[in-house]
């Protein structure tokens, strides 16, 4: 998972707040007594979101309109369809772009509809487009450019240039709202006669990326078999006296350092002087904290290329070679590209192409109703290469190098779009293979705890049983206590055919389609590439085979489970 959260922390009537989003619920509404200027106008604001990120921006986008007089409810781009934008002067789009450059999942139904050939003009519409993404992708914010270019191509006009924004938003998505608000304000000046619109009430931030919060270590213990191919483990963060408030199905980010043998190798590598001035800090130090060094920026292969054209990654660079080039990096970092081209840098060449240090999201696998003091993490540590070790960022720094004494930051990343339903009573069916079982571990504490009656189901596999069945003990404990309805386990290395947790949909697909049809909800966790994919191929084939009206009809039926919030997935 994965990406990066605002800067505020929330509380528990915040994030009630913050659920209510995806509802329709207007950020802003008539009231009396707070002090706010009266309502001029109402201003929509739709958002596309994976992770939260867009539609924290959209809160704070609503709060500066609500300063201002103006009224900006929030909803979901897949809430609404492009005839309705037909129906609007003026709109606001809020969006980040997931995986390979594409839609994020509420927003994949509406960018199907807006770029069919049958979408509708838009002269009438005004509109403003603020993207999300990672400059370290080729396709850079590409979900909000499409809707910005198809928008100018329905005949649409742009209030305000799009913004792009990389993975250190902030500031850059602040600018671009203040120049919104200040717009539309100027557009619409205050009326006394109106009624007053209310600010939402979100707390000012304590814990962010920015100012993450000081936790330790408190477990760390492997969860796989000696004989597993993966080492996966259960780690433990202390809350303390953090405030932090957390709900099943939210993301946790922990800010890594970097390996310092890796440091030390690549700064001998490079010529650089260990002790050199990087930002009032020795180089060292701002490449253990600060820096990506495992990750290979574009920048840096410009300068291979412009350095070292016969290297083989500087030749594949400048000769736009993409794939070629991506299959080469694969399973190298910064230092092989620097041995395999022989590139020489000074520190001031260095700092200016690699790219900052990211904190990692890992989705949370406990439940506040379980664990208020701590929250659980189910975490993968990657291990690679054969020449040479390499490792996960973050995975092998929270693995090898955090010590119980040791702080480490780490801040909250809420996920208002990945949540039980609010009815105890309807069922509920969790895919997650591997390390995705991590927010239905939560799911089921929480279920276990709030003693509710609905139903679930857990589809959950790996490579070997006796090796990769994580949380057995406790999957088994939930199984007999009725908590956990069905438990369906797939270990595809068990039997000469591979058998994947998709399959175990296939084989159960009449069972799974009435659970959907008494409302259960859809929940998937896990690998985007593959694994998801294959989960909703599956999900299409059983509907179409339940009700035998062909794959359109499938398509419609498993797009409305979309719609109505009843098909949510957590991938990466």
């Amino acid at each position: 998972m994965l990406h990066v959260p605002s800067d505020a922390p929330f509380s528990t009537e915040q994030r009630s707040w913050l659920t209510g989003f995806f509802a329709g619920l207007a950020a802003a509404e008539p009231a009396g007594g707070h002090g706010a200027p009266a309502q001029t106008a109402t201003i929509p604001v739709y958002v596309g979101t994976q992770t939260g990120n867009s539609e924290l921006l959209a809160a704070d986008l609503a709060d500066a309109g609500a300063a201002r007089g103006i009224s900006m409810p929030i909803t979901a781009l897949d809430d609404i369809t492009p005839e309705s934008l037909a129906a609007v002067s003026t709109a606001l789009i809020i969006t980040s772009t997931y995986g390979e450059g594409e839609m994020p999942d509420n927003a994949e139904l509406f960018w199907e509809a807006l770029s069919a050939d049958s979408a509708p003009r838009l002269e009438q519409l005004r509109f403003a487009v603020l993207a999300l993404g990672d400059s370290g992708y080729d396709d850079f914010c590409q979900a909000g450019r499409l809707i910005d270019l198809r928008l100018e191509q329905l005949g649409a006009v742009r209030l305000h240039p799009r913004a792009d924004c990389d993975v250190d938003y902030e500031d850059a998505a602040q600018e671009w709202i203040a120049a919104v608000v200040e717009r539309l304000a100027a557009e619409n000046p205050a009326d006394a006669s109106s009624a007053p619109v209310r600010r939402a009430e979100r707390a000012a931030s304590t814990w962010s990326r920015k100012t993450p919060y000081p936790s330790r270590l408190v477990a760390n213990r492997v969860l796989s078999g000696p004989s597993s191919a993966k080492e996966i483990r259960h780690l433990e963060f202390d809350l303390g006296d953090s405030g932090i408030e957390y709900a099943a199905g939210d993301a946790f980010n922990v800010v890594p350092a970097n390996d310092p043998r890796l440091v030390e190798e690549l700064i001998a590598a490079l010529g650089c002087d260990p002790d050199a001035d990087a930002g009032g800090i020795p180089l060292f130090s701002h490449l253990h904290r600060r820096a990506e060094i495992v990750a290979v920026s574009k920048e840096m292969l410009a300068l291979v290329g412009e350095r070292h054209p016969d290297s083989e990654p500087g030749g594949l660079f400048l000769r736009g070679e993409r794939d070629a080039l991506n299959d080469w990096l694969w399973g190298r970092d910064l230092l092989d590209v620097v041995r395999a081209s022989g590139l020489r840098l000074t520190a001031d060449d260095l700092l200016s192409a690699v790219r900052p240090l990211q904190p990692r999201a890992y989705s949370i696998s406990s439940s506040p109703l379980h664990s208020p003091e701590r929250i659980h993490l189910t975490v993968a540590a990657v291990r690679y290469g054969e020449e040479r070790p390499h490792g996960g960022v973050c995975s092998t720094f929270m693995a090898d190098r955090l010590d119980a004494d040791d702080e480490v930051g780490v801040f909250l990343q809420p996920n208002a779009a990945f949540r039980l339903p609010a009815d105890g009573d309807a069922p509920v069916i969790m895919i997650g293979p591997g390390t995705g079982i991590a927010p239905f571990r939560a799911f089921l504490q929480e279920r276990a705890a709030s003693g509710v009656a609905g139903r679930n189901w857990l589809f959950f596999g790996d490579q070997h049983r006796a090796s990769d069945f994580i949380y057995e003990d406790e999957l088994a404990g939930w199984h007999e206590s009725g908590v956990l309805d069905r438990l369906d386990l797939a270990f595809s290395r068990d039997q000469a055919e591979k058998v994947y947790v998709q399959t175990r949909m296939r084989e159960n697909g009449a069972d799974l389609y009435d659970w959907l049809e008494s409302g259960a909800h859809l929940y998937v966790c896990g690998d985007a590439s593959r694994m998801a994919k294959d989960v909703e191929r599956a999900l299409l084939d059983l509907v179409a085979a339940a009700r035998g009206r062909g794959d359109d009809d499938a398509a419609e039926y498993v797009a409305d489970l979309k719609r109505s919030k009843r098909y949510l997935r957590d991938v990466y």
